[in-house]
């Protein structure tokens, strides 16, 4: 992206306002930046309240960024733990697992068999098993959380977060991230064990039956929709639905933001697409999720080469941007008829730019059809009212036995996208010929399902203000 067209500015501190609250954030991993940074969402809580962050250190830029649009900027530090905290937090995401037991839970705990390959990993893994199966109940899920609560507090490591909040005073403080955020673990558990509330937000729609439990005692938490917010309800029992609050996501914000749109013509330039012709995108999901992709990725593009009927479609491929296995640089190399535009994400915690939400947005606007592998870009094409078509054979090599892409389409978050029709599900690369066919001929077929599905899952949060209604929550909620 051409520096330009800086498409997002953060405020300058001169143009904070002190507020009675204090509210401190904290980004535990890269992705808080655009969620919360980069829709502007702090900003408006700093010209509310008073904001502090604790970060994660990415690069000296946007470090630098963060220090002159917020002023109070504090490092995330991630503590080492006694031994016997990190086992016990490991069995009980195996006995929350099991206990799920949903279809993503069971792929998870096959992919977990799978990467324990030395005698030593088999065992312990064997052995976590043996504690935590017969455990997985509400009970003794019950049980295993209480013995991990008292075991950290009692054992917790230098508490540095202490003398921080005794001298911020926090009214809240903000998790950005309930998952693959364990480095945020201290910061959270110190400020609930000096009682001060805390919130955190759902990150993604799949997170509730396909990843670790939740251990830390939030006492609010922010959701996509409010089929998140029925899941958590009955899935944590000591959680309270009049604290679970519906704001939509910010990283959708961009879709629906005029200031992100490009025209056809200067998109394409800008990525090597020919504005003449029309491109297929596809975006590739995880490597050890999906592996053979790139295969699959190259007999698209030759169902593309085949097509006689009309312009021939380019197609365009989005690299998952936490793929750094390098598994399509040889793909690349090869077919320079397939174009891969360059992702746009620092490698230090995974950070997408603000450049990065102004590619995609524009691929799902100007894109004739979009494929993948039981994506959420799925649902960001259906937001543009784009064809979908899903990804279920697997690429030749592997067989079912080892993994099934069909498999995808029966888990528990993304079974509603098929049902509802809004999608097509390819089962052989020969479907998948005519689901392209058909797809870019008559477009609008699948056009009221789309529409539903989107309604259904988001309601009237598509409006490009998430990030205002969650900026407006944490004040309020600071201020209870």
């Amino acid at each position: 992206m051409p520096s330009d067209r800086p498409r997002i500015k953060l405020r300058s501190k001169e143009g904070a306002t002190n507020g009675t609250s204090r509210i401190v954030g904290i980004v535990p991993r890269g992705e808080v930046i655009r969620n919360f940074v980069h829709s502007g969402a702090f900003d408006r809580v700093a010209g509310i309240a008073d904001l502090s962050l604790i970060a994660v250190s990415v690069n000296p830029e946007i470090d630098a960024a963060l220090r002159a649009a917020y002023g109070d900027v504090h490092d995330l530090v991630e503590l080492d733990e006694p031994w016997i905290v990190r086992i016990q937090r490991e069995i009980i995401g195996v006995t929350h697992n099991r206990w799920l037991w949903s279809r993503a839970a069971r792929e998870r705990s096959r992919l977990r068999d799978t990467e324990a390959v030395t005698f030593a990993d088999r065992t312990k893994r064997a052995g976590k098993k043996l504690i935590a199966y017969p455990l997985a109940t509400r009970g003794g899920l019950k049980f295993l959380t209480g013995l991990e609560r008292r075991s950290s507090r009692s054992l917790s490591p230098k508490r540095s977060y202490e003398e921080l909040y005794g001298r911020l005073k926090p009214s809240l403080v903000f998790n950005g991230s309930h998952v693959h955020s364990s480095n945020a673990t201290q910061a959270v558990q110190t400020a609930q064990w000096m009682g001060i509330p805390t919130a955190t937000f759902i990150f993604s729609w799949d997170n509730l039956t396909s990843q670790g439990r939740i251990l830390l005692p939030y006492d609010y938490f922010l959701v996509w929709n409010e089929s998140l917010k029925g899941q958590l309800v009955q899935m944590y029992d000591w959680i309270k639905p009049e604290n679970v609050f519906v704001t939509g996501t910010p990283q959708f914000d961009f879709h629906f933001q005029e200031e992100f749109y490009l025209g056809r013509e200067e998109f394409c330039r800008q990525f090597g697409i020919d504005p003449e012709r029309p491109f297929v995108f596809y975006s590739t999901g995880m490597a050890n999720h999906m592996p053979g992709e790139p295969e699959i990725v190259e007999q698209i593009a030759d169902m593309l080469e085949s097509i006689e009927a009309g312009v021939r479609p380019q197609l365009v491929v989005r690299v998952y941007p936490k793929d750094r296995t390098g598994r399509f640089e040889d793909v690349q190399r090869r077919r320079p008829d397939i174009i891969f535009p360059k992702v746009e994400w620092d490698e230090n915690w995974l950070t997408p730019k603000a450049e990065d939400s102004v590619s995609l947005v524009n691929a799902l606007r100007h894109c004739a059809v979009g494929i993948n592998v039981a994506s959420t870009v799925s649902l960001e094409l259906c937001m543009f009212d784009k064809p979908v078509i899903n990804v279920g054979y697997n690429p030749p090599g592997v067989p079912n036995e080892v993994l099934s892409y069909a498999d995808y389409y029966d888990f528990d978050h993304y079974k509603p996208v098929v049902d509802s029709g809004a999608v097509k599900v390819a089962r052989s690369a020969e479907e998948m010929r005519h689901l392209i066919k058909d797809a870019l001929a008559e477009p609008d077929s699948n056009a009221d399902e789309r529409k539903a599905l989107v309604q259904k899952m988001f309601g009237d949060t598509l409006d490009g203000r998430s990030g205002e209604r969650v900026a407006q929550l944490l004040v309020e909620l600071a201020g209870r």
